[in-house]
């Protein structure tokens, strides 16, 4: 009986055995046939579930007999849902088709190749859509935040009191990055430290950030990367947008946009009204926030002469009457006292005409010319100038399904004319750059291609420049992709950088240009991208770069012994070198956006290295969203600043900057939006000073922190 009793348990744990079942499948791109690695296979009833190999092989044990439920996911494809009876017969083999529903294809065009973003050899960021819209919400009138907010990027505050501002890209200089509008530079020179404060960002499409060595692309002057603010354009369907800002700084911001095409002829038109008033949240007596009062206007015209030319013409005017300083001044309580006064004028021209001759091949012809105008005035000195520039360009693209060439030339003219300052050191100046440039970008294989550009310059002070560059895109698969790029950059001397803004450009001595040579670069990236469909509704977006760039023979700004200051350059160099870490975790409508930034700059002279001033060499950026698409909106900040080295040798802290914003959707065209910036109050003034001396003749320090402090803004959006 005992012997019998065995048998019988042995065969039952036999028959459970047989029971448990192995689930294979081979998952494949439905068009290119190619295996899909990390996709999701789960089974929900049985909460099992596992990812596919470098294969698009999955195996998961241990199945019951039955029937289930399988949910396949990867991200950008068409999510399956299975019936599938155990046992069963054999392997199973899958394919996924690409998402309806995704989102437009982001193009981008600073390569000028107008490829989609995935498809660049050139590591592009891009900020679009829905992001540019959360962004713009916190500062509608200007860009500065919009690009803060970003891993990498860092806006120095130049003016301690009107809030002048540059951009700073892996630690450089802002003096080291190019600001372009739709691939034409715009703001430069005299204008550099107001060109944040004064682009709102309602009418941009999207803005396309490089990193690292850029000057073969549109000239000198790109040695830490370039920001190209890329404009909205006529649709198929009208757009009329609004916007009404107001804030707890007693500031307003009107903005209006307009978009339509009627045939063969298209328009856009922006315009705004931007208004801040004097704001000293610590109570000392200076501004934080200026008075200012500025009126833009910028319309377009689009003609689309047939289905292969288009011409487009437009211009922007900007005029702005901004004062800080010392508060009873600008309230008119008194008759003297410190102040920055900035009266600006700028005008500038957009041309832009394309014709295609085929599918493959097309001619572009651009042009812009800027002037500004700009009256800086403090106590006992004034100093005024205007500035005209122009760039042109054309270039002619042809392209294969394995090849594609683009060549062109460049002429980019600039002229200074100072009308008042220290009439025995005229800062005024004139040059003249052309530039000859050709690229390629070549489908070496199914994962890999490579651009390759080379570009020879010669400006009318300084001479020839002779600059390669190339970029290589390795993607073995769907979730896993790999780019390193670098190149040669230069950056012709100029009086017109950070230091001298901070000076208000007074007792600067001209740049003798017979004793001085450009500034020369070296760079080199690495940047890799992953993406994983963790499991179900749960994905993962990573992104690492690291980077490496050196400047030969920096331009110093230097005092002397008559209380002068001069642009003196010594045997040395700069170098930056770090990390760029970022990631996306996506659930539902939950989104988590962690980003962190390692940078390492340091001088070198007579064989010693110090650290650069003014760099966080540490910083965090983090964003916790939750969005019900269409609906609402939800987003909480945390922003971390390590210490950085000032100019005077100290130390300044360390910060953290945290703030929530929201936005909420009603009917179908208007919308209530409501931000709290800095909740904490940050501000360099609570726990270090701005200045020494006395508040009727102050001596401004480093700004590196916030001096605005807490500060809550909100308004509607109307869009018919």
């Amino acid at each position: 009986m005992k012997h019998i009793v065995t048998v019988l348990l042995l065969l039952c744990l036999y028959g459970s055995a047989l029971a448990q079942n192995t689930f294979t499948v081979t998952i494949q791109d439905k068009e290119s046939k190619e295996a899909l690695f990390g996709v999701s296979v789960y089974f929900p009833q049985l909460e099992k579930g596992a990812s596919s190999d470098i294969n698009g092989k999955v195996a998961i044990d241990e199945i019951p007999d039955g029937v289930y439920t399988v949910l396949v996911t990867h991200l950008g494809y068409e999510s399956m849902e299975l019936e599938q009876s155990f046992p069963m017969e054999g392997e199973l083999n899958l394919w996924m088709g690409h998402a309806h529903e995704e989102m437009e294809e982001v193009l981008v065009t600073s390569t000028r190749s107008g490829r989609t973003i995935e498809d660049v050899p050139t590591r592009v960021e891009v900020i679009a859509g829905e992001e540019l819209a959360e962004k713009g919400n916190m500062k509608p009138g200007d860009i500065r935040m919009l690009l803060n907010e970003s891993t990498g990027i860092q806006t120095q505050q130049t003016s301690a009191t009107s809030y002048n501002s540059s951009i700073r890209i892996q630690g450089l200089d802002g003096k080291y990055t190019q600001l372009l509008r739709d691939g034409l530079p715009l703001y430069s020179g005299y204008s550099g430290g107001l060109s944040l404060m004064q682009i709102a960002p309602l009418d941009l499409k999207q803005v396309e950030v490089i990193k690292g060595a850029s000057s073969t692309l549109y000239g000198g002057g790109a040695i830490a990367g370039l920001v190209n603010l890329i404009s909205k354009t006529p649709g198929e369907d009208r757009e009329l947008n609004f916007m009404v800002n107001g804030t707890s700084a007693l500031g307003l911001d009107l903005s209006g946009f307009y978009s339509e095409r009627y045939g063969k002829i298209g328009t856009t038109v922006f315009a705004s009204y931007n208004k801040g008033t004097a704001y000293d949240p610590a109570g000392i007596g200076l501004t934080a926030i200026p008075e200012f009062e500025r009126y833009t206007i910028n319309p377009r015209m689009f003609w689309y002469l047939d289905e292969a030319t288009e011409i487009n013409l437009g211009f922007n005017f900007t005029t702005e009457d901004r004062l800080g300083g010392n508060m009873d001044y600008i309230e008119g309580k008194t008759a003297s006292g410190y102040f920055e006064s900035n009266e600006t004028d700028r005008l500038s021209t957009q041309f832009d005409a394309t014709h295609r001759f085929s599918d493959h091949s097309r001619i572009q012809v651009k042009n812009s010319i800027s002037f500004f105008d700009r009256s800086i005035a403090i106590p006992d000195y004034i100093f005024s100038g205007k500035q005209v520039s122009s760039f042109s360009e054309i270039n002619y693209v042809t392209f294969g399904k394995k090849m594609e060439w683009i060549v062109g030339g460049n002429l980019w003219t600039e002229k200074f004319d100072q009308r008042q300052g220290d009439p025995e050191n005229d800062l005024g100046f004139s040059n003249t750059t052309t530039g000859a440039f050709v690229q390629n970008t070549w489908n070496m294989a199914t994962q890999w291609t490579l651009e390759t550009g080379l570009r020879g310059d010669y400006q009318s002070q300084y001479g020839s420049y002779l600059l390669p560059r190339f970029s290589l895109l390795f993607e073995p698969n769907e979730s896993l992709t790999f780019r390193t790029g670098g190149g040669l950059g230069y950056k012709t001397p100029t009086q017109f950088t950070e230091d001298t803004e901070r000076l208000h450009f007074r007792n600067i001595l001209p740049i003798d240009f017979s004793e001085t040579s450009a500034e020369r670069s070296t760079g080199i990236n690495l940047d890799v991208n992953y993406k994983w469909q963790v499991s179900g509704d749960l994905s993962l977006s990573t992104n690492a770069l690291l980077f490496y760039t050196q400047i030969d023979d920096p331009m110093l700004l230097q005092s002397n012994n008559n209380g002068m200051y001069a642009f003196t350059q010594p045997s040395g160099y700069i170098n930056t070198q770090g990390l760029e870490a970022n990631m996306k975790w996506t659930y539902h409508d939950f989104k988590l956006f962690v980003g962190y930034t390692y940078a390492d700059v340091k001088e070198h002279y007579d064989n010693e290295a110090t650290e650069y001033p003014l760099v966080a060499k540490h910083r965090l950026n983090n964003v916790l969203m939750y969005e019900k698409h269409g609906d609402f909106w939800i987003g909480l900040e945390a922003y971390y600043f390590s210490p950085q080295k000032l100019s005077d040798g100290s130390t300044g802290k360390s910060y953290w900057i945290m703030g929530i914003m929201s936005e909420k959707k009603i009917g179908k065209y208007f919308s209530l939006f409501l931000n709290f910036e800095n909740m904490l109050d940050t501000r360099q003034t609570r726990f270090d000073t701005i200045y020494t001396g006395n508040i009727s003749d102050p001596q401004f320090r480093d700004i590196y922190a916030p001096v605005d402090g807490f500060v809550v803004n909100g308004g509607f959006k109307l869009s018919l």
